[in-house]
């Protein structure tokens, strides 16, 4: 045969394909999530989300220092409330001593340039682990959307970099952006959950935080996985909103979506590979029904192929480790 091109010649060899490579992977990419619990020396395996863990606030830093010294720059924070502080308002999401306020304050004082985002929404705080306020069986979206504008001052009056709203009530983009312009706090950014799709996908999650919706479940405002066109939309808004970032969640799932909502705007773009698809890779690796170390890495870079500008996954340190 005598072929014009021979594609194969860009792939012979590991040193081409690196140097070709469309996409790679730096610590740059990643968020790091972390879940926070009261106490000293605490460090509680999440049993569905095996080697990942629940530390209290003197053991987060550390874990935010060796973050921080492997080149990831950002962190998002998740807490554990107590269930005595538990309610239908959400008011222990404000307090300014609350787990939340405490643990930023606190890595802002170990490492004062890692990039804080906090998570925004009721759940946690939740007697009925509902994002939101509920009054008659009904998660009322306008008064949840005052609470969560409390929740974000208090954590942009702590030292939080971004607030990452992940309740999905309408109008909150707009109505924390305002908040935050009045009081000042011009420097505090967004990151809008802004497509993030009610999934099964969520479950070690919740029993990370002890969060699961005690009736019904999220989907009258989590987005139903069956639609395209509404992600553009609700992402559309929030940015016109004045969110600075947008996220999809889950990602893996939704790649399409990533690739679309990439396409649309002109934010950066962030994924959410959540729990539930970091438990699917362990448990398949366990059974040794695939190569841990190889899944982590082809399924990031099919998130940062998709469109992702960002990755908020449970594998962040890992994937650096393995990158470097």
């Amino acid at each position: 045969m005598h072929l014009q091109r021979r594609n194969r010649i860009l792939r012979a060899t590991p040193a081409i394909r690196s140097m070709v490579a469309e996409n790679a992977l730096t610590p740059n990419d990643f968020i790091a999530p972390l879940f926070i619990d009261e106490g000293t020396n605490v460090a509680y395996e999440i049993p569905s989300m095996p080697n990942y863990f629940r530390y209290s606030i003197d053991l987060t830093i550390k874990e935010v220092k060796l973050l921080w010294s492997l080149g990831i720059k950002s962190v998002l924070l998740f807490v554990k409330a107590k269930d005595e502080t538990k309610d239908n308002t959400g008011k222990e999401a404000w307090n300014p001593d609350g787990l939340m306020q405490r643990a930023i304050k606190a890595i802002k004082d170990a490492v004062p340039e890692m990039l804080i985002m906090t998570d925004v929404a009721l759940d946690p705080y939740s007697i009925y682990g509902h994002d939101g306020i509920v009054k008659d069986g009904e998660i009322i979206n306008d008064a949840t959307v005052e609470a969560l504008v409390k929740m974000s001052l208090s954590h942009a009056q702590a030292g939080a970099d971004f607030v990452a709203p992940s309740d999905m009530m309408d109008g909150r983009i707009g109505a924390i952006r305002e908040a935050l312009e009045h009081e000042n706090f011009t420097n505090v950014g967004i990151m809008s959950y802004s497509a993030k799709y009610a999934s099964c996908f969520y479950g070690p999650f919740r029993d990370a935080l002890d969060s699961a919706p005690g009736f019904g479940d999220k989907k009258t405002y989590q987005m139903d996985y069956a639609n395209r066109k509404e992600a553009i939309k609700e992402t559309l808004m929030d940015v016109e909103e004045g969110a600075d970032i947008v996220m999809v969640k889950p990602a893996m799932a939704y790649l399409d979506i990533i690739r679309e909502i990439k396409n649309t705007v002109d934010v950066p773009v962030s994924a959410y590979h959540v729990s539930g698809e970091y438990a699917m890779i362990k448990a398949a690796a366990k059974m040794g029904w695939l190569n841990e170390e190889k899944a982590i890495i082809e399924s990031l870079t099919s998130i940062k192929r998709a469109g992702a500008d960002l990755i908020a996954t449970y594998f962040a340190k890992q994937a650096v480790q393995l990158i470097s």
